[in-house]
């Protein structure tokens, strides 16, 4: 998964389950380690995420699935409401 660092901005993240999260605002590297550390997402999904007065989550590189023209990531049921506002049991 090779890509320019600045390609990642403004990009579309959805999980794999083809559910829109949010844009990609900022990315977090790790510099001793060389790395991404994690995409810091705005433009939230309100349908599915409550940001709680923030702005935006943090999105760990680990859960990305692939970059392409769109960002997928894991479906973490957990982390996400669903459509409605309900929150998942």
């Amino acid at each position: 998964m090779k890509t320019q660092v600045t390609q990642l901005f403004g990009m579309n993240v959805y999980t794999e389950k083809a559910v829109y999260v949010g844009d990609v605002d900022d990315v977090l590297l790790d510099i001793d380690g060389k790395k991404i550390e994690s995409l810091a997402v705005g433009n939230l999904n309100t349908d599915i995420a409550d940001p709680k007065g923030h702005r935006g989550y943090l999105i760990p590189y680990r859960v990305i699935k692939t970059i392409g023209d769109i960002i997928i990531i894991r479906h973490i049921s957990s982390a996400f409401r669903k459509a409605g506002g309900e929150k998942k049991l």
